[in-house]
């Protein structure tokens, strides 16, 4: 193995069969706790705490190829992302880690609380997260894939997510929930595209289900040009946008942004906005996606003149048991590639306008069925 020059806690190398129990490490210079490459591995009742400004590499729990592992109860506040999970060749040939769970933890991050990380060069796979609570997090769940990896076979399940914005750099902006696929020369411009030899990851099957979640920044789930998203489904999901007026910025927009996906499901979401900020627009955006089911959605937009649905270049689309509260048009579908959009057994009595085509949009785009209305 290469030396290990950033100074992390406690680094355990191709071990098996290890069990990690009621220990509080305290201020790590680097990452706190990092296996690679090991098997049947429990981490329970930790205590990790590191300064939330200043411990900037301090992440907390960063298994890195391993597998069959289990971490439970902990309590982790870190500088740094809090449990990342990676597949990356620093110790050797970059190997799966799967077949994880995370049950009982209350997490705080400087940075991502959840990360499926940046580093996956292989494979992170099947993995369950349930019954934690994320609190003051620059950013909650985040799916970051750069080094032409593949995210596959996740469930995150009874979370509650509260995300604050920080005042210095991060990735993040008080953002509950984060997807990006991006090749590693798109992120950091001293890689030259021809010198990056790793095409553009997959993230497909995530379910996050029973999450209560808020924050200060938009939601934004985005797939890459040449690998979408695939099967992402939220299922009761309650996600709420919150401005603070004395923030020295705000760059959100929308509360929740999907871009580039295969088969978004979305059921029994709703959304709703905390605070006054006249730059907040439509509770949802879908851009760029194949197969689309929203099913019992409710909440209304921001701004008199966004609607509260916007569709743009979707391709086969269902939108049904939904209601929203706001005057202004529950959807809206722009884009000429749109088409085989189907609206029905909505509750649209209190919108003015339940369909407003954009310029482009071939007629015949949105049907209408059994929706009730104000009229």
């Amino acid at each position: 193995p290469k030396k290990d020059q950033f100074g992390k806690l406690i680094l355990l190398l191709r071990c098996k069969d290890v069990q990690i129990k009621d220990l509080s490490l305290i201020d790590s210079p680097s990452w706190t706790l990092h296996p690679v490459s090991c098997e049947r591995l429990v981490i329970d009742g930790l205590y990790i705490r590191s300064s939330l400004k200043d411990g900037v590499w301090a992440d907390g729990i960063d298994p890195d190829g391993c597998k069959d592992v289990r971490i439970n109860n902990c309590t982790i506040e870190t500088g740094d992302d809090a449990i990342v999970f990676y597949s990356m060749n620093w110790y050797g040939a970059a190997t799966p880690c799967e077949n994880i769970t995370v049950t009982n933890c209350r997490l705080t991050s400087s940075s991502s609380a959840i990360k499926f990380c940046d580093g996956n060069m292989n494979a992170i796979r099947n993995v369950t997260i349930d019954n934690c609570v994320i609190r003051a997090s620059n950013r909650g769940i985040a799916f970051m894939n750069f080094d032409g990896g593949v995210v596959s076979d996740v469930v995150l399940s009874n979370l509650t997510i509260e995300c604050t914005r920080r005042d210095w750099f991060w990735w993040g902006d008080g953002d509950p929930i984060h997807f990006n696929i991006k090749r590693r020369s798109e992120v950091h411009k001293s890689i030259k595209p021809a010198d990056d030899k790793n095409p553009a990851g997959k993230i497909k099957r995530v379910l996050i289900t029973n999450v209560i979640a808020s924050g200060y920044g938009s939601s934004i789930c985005n797939g890459h040009p040449d690998s979408w998203l695939e099967d992402i489904t939220l299922n009761n999901v309650h996600l709420t946008l919150a401005h603070d007026a004395s923030a020295a910025y705000d760059k959100s927009k929308h509360a929740l942004v999907f871009q580039k996906v295969k088969n978004l499901k979305l059921k029994d979401l709703s959304i709703s906005w905390e605070g006054q900020y006249d730059k907040w627009e439509s509770a949802l955006v879908v851009e760029e996606v194949q197969g689309l089911q929203i099913d019992g959605f409710s909440g209304s937009s921001f701004s008199d003149k966004a609607a509260t649905i916007r569709l743009n270049q979707v391709d086969h689309a269902t939108i049904r048991n939904s209601t929203t509260g706001g005057m202004q048009p529950f959807l809206s579908v722009e884009g000429a590639k749109s088409k085989d959009i189907l609206l029905t057994g909505n509750d649209l009595r209190f919108t003015k306008v339940p369909y407003q085509p954009g310029k482009g949009v071939p007629a015949g785009t949105v049907r209408l069925e059994n929706n009730v209305t104000g009229k």
